[in-house]
């Protein structure tokens, strides 16, 4: 279901309006056809060392700088366009927004969501209510696709912490639903859900070219990440269940795992807020949110070779992820993924 609404959401809604926008379907600057060069790419190396550079440049008679672009090309020629990544991104966009809202109405009439201890009476025979199954299995099929996807995407420097946080928060809503846990999860769902879209709209933002308008949405995303990550999950999530939880039903026999989960989220979190205020830190040097230290689009000219180190920046979420929290930043590419 989850992949059919994409790919609906992708041909009727995301391409119309990437193309209204003025975004074209055409990738980075494809390599000169070359045979004995797209052997070594194919079969051997995708980024040759030294010793096989100048190899090869004996071969062909070529500068070792031009065997260099040809393979920086050929890498990039691989990658999606700016049309297809507009895409994923309203897609992640919509489901973000959508489930958000879908859990704050749900949520507001819950007794649980204005007094914590209530996610602990009575447990664990609390009633699963249709909706509250309903927000459960969609998150859950949302996270699984964002799991397999990043195994076929472009992987990034980011791809091991996104594997953990997607692995951790796969086993956090599978467990709490085999265990009855619904309720807590349900603010650790909520909670989460609450920055993501906002990072996906700076994407779609900076795709289209708004410049200004992308660095507002990541500024937005980095208040809200830091102040719900770093703030209410810690004071509000984890309070519940590492001492609410304890002096209420005391140390049931999962308690050690459930808590070591979402104590594990809590240090991806801490991590990913440092790379988030790095980024805005060098925003407000530059003038603009920095270059992705993780973007897919390589440097094609000398020019910038020379200069990539020096500009680059550093937050990334989810990438396709997911970004992943797939996941996923450049702006002037810093949400390039």
């Amino acid at each position: 279901f989850n992949v059919a609404l994409s790919l609906v959401l992708f041909r009727f809604i995301a391409k119309p309006c990437a193309i209204n926008l003025g975004i074209q379907d055409s990738g980075p600057h494809r390599a000169q056809p070359n045979a004995i060069l797209e052997k070594v790419f194919t079969s051997i190396t995708k980024s040759p060392d030294g010793k096989r550079l100048e190899g090869l440049s004996k071969q062909l008679d070529w500068d070792v700088r031009k065997i260099q672009r040809w393979f920086r090309h050929r890498r990039n020629q691989d990658k999606p366009t700016t049309l297809t990544k507009f895409c994923e991104s309203m897609w992640r966009f919509t489901f973000y927004l959508s489930i958000f809202f879908y859990g704050i109405r749900f949520l507001w009439t819950a007794p649980w969501f204005w007094d914590t201890r209530q996610c602990w009476y009575n447990y664990p025979f609390q009633p699963l209510t249709s909706r509250l199954y309903y927000y459960y299995i969609l998150e859950l099929a949302f996270y699984w696709s964002l799991m397999f996807s990043q195994f076929t995407d472009i992987k990034r420097k980011d791809f091991l912490i996104m594997f953990v946080h997607h692995l951790a928060t796969i086993g956090l809503i599978t467990f709490s639903y085999m265990n009855n846990m619904v309720r807590v999860g349900t603010l650790v769902l909520c909670l989460h859900d609450a920055s993501d879209f906002l990072l996906e709209a700076a994407k779609l933002a900076n795709y289209a070219k708004y410049q200004r308008l992308c660095d507002a949405f990541f500024m937005l995303f980095g208040v809200v990440f830091i102040v719900t990550r770093l703030g209410i999950y810690p004071f509000w999530i984890l309070n519940t269940t590492l001492f609410e939880s304890w002096e209420l039903i005391g140390p049931y026999p999962s308690w050690w795992l459930f808590n070591g989960l979402l104590i594990t989220l809590q240090i991806l979190h801490i991590v990913w807020s440092y790379l988030i205020i790095r980024t805005a830190y060098k925003a407000l040097m530059r003038g603009k949110v920095s270059k992705d230290d993780r973007s897919d689009v390589e440097s094609s000219s000398e020019e910038e070779d020379v200069t990539s180190n020096s500009t680059k920046g550093v937050f990334s979420t989810s990438s396709n992820g997911s970004n992943r929290i797939n996941g996923h930043v450049a702006s002037s590419q810093w949400t390039e993924e």
